[in-house]
């Protein structure tokens, strides 16, 4: 069952107070509050009785640890019944620790491989482009996962390949183990990206950076949160 009432992001509170049992990485979702909330309400192409419709936008979860804040935007979008949230934790429930594809509407990938989302939208917007889509491909990661060797590879190929259907969402909150000289969006740069840093928690300026043309080339948009 869907949403019928029309929700914002006021709402965005409550439904994510609803789910308790997994405080230690309350602060990794809440990080990604308003990045979720610009893209589903203001750039996405997704709609809750779309979401196999192959014409549809794919957005990618890598940042996949506490996907609260992921759950809340879903629910106020309508993808979700509310009272799924009350069973957050539970042993049968559908919402999983990191999101299942397979039970949940709406989620593309599972992320319970940490570090692969950015590979694995670099190979859907290839897909995509074999089978004649122009559909934009969003892929959310944290800025610890640039720590991983498979990140690094993939913003090389796609830099190199010029994937303007792809664009990259790092949520920068300072956990990177070794950072980036002159920051993370330079990491992209210097491959080839647009890149661009924004605040992280204005949505205006997330919404203005995730509609930066980019053609023949991918953007990267580094949202600090510090």
């Amino acid at each position: 069952m869907t949403v019928t009432r029309e929700m914002g992001f006021a709402d965005i509170p409550e439904l994510y107070g609803r789910m308790t049992g997994d405080e230690k990485h309350e602060w990794a979702a809440a990080s990604t509050l308003p990045v979720l909330w610009v893209l589903y309400d203001r750039v996405l192409d997704v709609a809750p009785d779309r979401v196999d419709d192959p014409s549809r936008d794919r957005f990618l979860l890598s940042k996949g640890h506490g996907p609260m804040a992921y759950y809340a935007v879903l629910a106020a979008k309508g993808f979700l019944d509310p009272s799924l949230l009350d069973t957050w934790t539970k042993w049968d429930s559908p919402l999983g620790l990191h999101p299942d594809r397979v039970l949940v509407p709406g989620v593309e990938i599972g992320s319970g491989s940490l570090g692969h989302g950015l590979p694995i939208a670099v190979g859907t917007v290839l897909g995509l482009g074999l089978q004649g889509g122009d559909q934009r491909v969003v892929v959310l990661i944290g800025d610890g996962e640039l720590d991983e060797g498979s990140n690094h590879e993939a913003i090389a190929l796609a830099g190199r390949l010029g994937l303007d259907r792809l664009t990259v969402v790092v949520v920068d909150n300072g956990s990177g183990t070794h950072g980036w000289p002159g920051g993370v969006a330079a990491r992209f740069a210097v491959e080839g990206w647009e890149a661009t840093t924004v605040d992280g928690r204005d949505q205006d300026a997330l919404h203005e950076a995730l509609l930066t043309p980019h053609v023949g080339t991918p953007l990267a948009v580094v949202a600090e949160v510090r």
